[in-house]
């Protein structure tokens, strides 16, 4: 049965979906005690799909770069999903951590990455305000436009 999260999440028109495998020699995430990190996800939508392709500030714009950024912060929730159960688990988000594939010159990567952390402060109220790092990145895997990693303290 669906947590309170989740069901947040089902009201916003979100529905997790099985999170993609890890495609080199790493894990999806890590868990030690009550700390989890996932790995960096990218801005595959349900079907597999990039939300967002390219860079920011040369074909990609800031409201495409907030669906890709959201998109990862769905699938960062997919991870884990599968890996706890049940996001009511989450006790705090604890840090974000955004790479925008930027064009040179591209100052906006804040304004794009606020689609991952509205995501988590809208599923998680005050417990999914965090920490943030925001870079601009000269290229990513698959030319996807972002990627989102998390630490979150969990129960």
């Amino acid at each position: 049965m669906a947590g309170t999260v989740e069901k947040k999440l089902v009201d916003l028109g979100i529905t997790l979906h099985t999170p993609a495998p890890a495609i080199a020699n790493y894990v999806p995430f890590v868990r030690t005690a009550n700390f989890m990190v996932v790995s960096g996800q990218l801005c595959f939508d349900a079907d597999g799909k990039l939300v967002a392709q390219g860079q920011l500030g040369a074909g990609v714009s800031i409201e495409d770069g907030q669906k890709a950024a959201r998109a990862c912060a769905i699938n960062i929730l997919c991870q884990i999903k599968a890996a706890l159960g049940d996001l009511d688990k989450v006790v705090r988000v604890v840090r974000l951590g955004g790479f925008i594939n930027s064009a040179a010159g591209f100052p906006d990567g804040p304004k794009v990455m606020n689609g991952a952390s509205d995501l988590m402060v809208t599923a998680f109220g005050d417990r999914g305000r965090h920490a943030r790092t925001t870079i601009g990145v000269a290229s990513l895997p698959l030319d996807a436009a972002v990627e989102v990693e998390g630490m979150f303290e969990v129960s």
